[in-house]
């Protein structure tokens, strides 16, 4: 399990000598006795906010936090897998549909946080099986001086990705590993008709976009730093990896959004079933909610919009009132999941370069 990083906003440095509590035995889940006095988190996020999050809970409660990186397709697998001995207590950042199917799975345990009574009801499940830390919006990271050198314009519509002068200048992860692929491919569902009719339609796009896809990547943020390097000229990203990527001196990236809407994300929180430190466990969550904790993402440049009202939010953010939003159901989203996948893989990702 990977331990917070020394990659933390000044602020945090000083948290780096902490101790972790060692892990107790198991017992009934619920109880105090069972539970270690550390969480071992899933996260969902960039590495520097993972490790934010996890050295700033500690600082903040004296409890003791470990976490792993994982993509949202990566989370899903280990937390099933582990379905019996759960190695993790807390699912932490990742869109809400892959909490969605998780849930579905009966991998979950309902928690209805104190702190999540301020949370708009929009931003998390009814019933506490998860809860919204964060929104990020979906758009297109371009670089000027490829797009420029191929005499295209930044793309500002989904509609012109599928310009054969992009052909292989597309970069885009995959929807079975990476939530960012799959909340682009569940915009396409939504914009074709949504899930009683768009299918047909969402898999023909991404069919006739598959030609300018240099390959599908693994996770959702690596097409942003493809665009950087200059390997591709436009990456399919939520809009706060281009920008941060950008801040790391990539000053040709340019964030645009899609004419006839995108798709967002709804960064979760949530109880993984079974988990063997549950009370240090609902203290994370707890804690995830607050505006201290959701104010942390800028310090790493992670520009995600904070759910909590009261949370202040970094001018760099994208402004959600300005965007066109496809309306995105991260419930059906996350029961149609694994059927998409299948089907992506099938007769999208396998298909040759025509």
């Amino acid at each position: 399990m990977v331990q917070p990083q020394a990659r933390l906003p000044k602020a945090l440095l000083l948290i780096t000598t902490f101790m972790l509590a060692g892990t107790g035995c198991a017992g009934t889940p619920g109880t105090a006795a069972a539970d270690g006095g550390n969480v071992v988190v899933a996260c969902g996020a960039t590495e520097e906010w993972c490790a934010a999050m996890t050295a700033a809970f500690t600082a903040a409660t004296g409890t003791g936090a470990e976490f792993v990186r994982l993509s949202s397709g990566e989370a899903l697998a280990r937390i099933k897998a582990g379905r019996e001995d759960p190695e993790f207590d807390v699912w932490h950042g990742g869109p809400a549909d892959g909490y969605a199917a998780a849930a579905g799975d009966g991998l979950l345990e309902p928690y209805v946080s104190p702190d999540a009574a301020v949370i708009p009801d929009r931003y998390k499940d009814a019933d506490g099986t998860w809860t919204g830390v964060y929104v990020g919006v979906l758009g297109f990271c371009g670089n000027t001086r490829i797009l420029g050198e191929k005499h295209v314009p930044v793309p500002e519509s989904w509609q012109s990705l599928l310009d054969p002068a992009l052909r292989q200048n597309i970069g885009i992860a995959h929807p079975s590993t990476s939530g960012t692929a799959y909340t682009a491919l569940w915009t396409q569902v939504t914009l074709h008709g949504g899930p009683a009719d768009g299918v047909a339609g969402a898999m023909d796009y991404m069919k006739r976009l598959h030609p300018n896809v240099l390959q599908y990547s693994k996770s959702g943020a690596a097409p942003a730093q493809q665009v950087a390097r200059g390997e591709v000229g436009v990456g399919i990203v939520f809009s706060h990896d281009c920008l941060a990527t950008r801040e790391q001196g990539f000053t040709d990236l340019q964030v645009t959004f899609p004419s006839e809407g995108t798709g967002y994300e709804v960064g979760g929180v949530a109880l993984v079933k079974g988990a063997h430190n549950p009370v240090s466990a609902r203290k994370y969550i707890d804690w995830a909610l607050t505006p201290a904790a959701q104010e942390i993402g800028p310090e790493v440049r992670s520009y995600q919009a904070p759910t909590n009202p009261r949370a202040r939010r970094s001018d760099k953010t994208a402004d959600l009132a300005t965007l066109r939003l496809v309306d995105y159901d991260s419930i059906a989203a996350g029961a149609h999941k694994q059927e998409l996948i299948r089907r992506f893989d099938a007769e999208v990702a396998k298909a040759p370069k025509s």
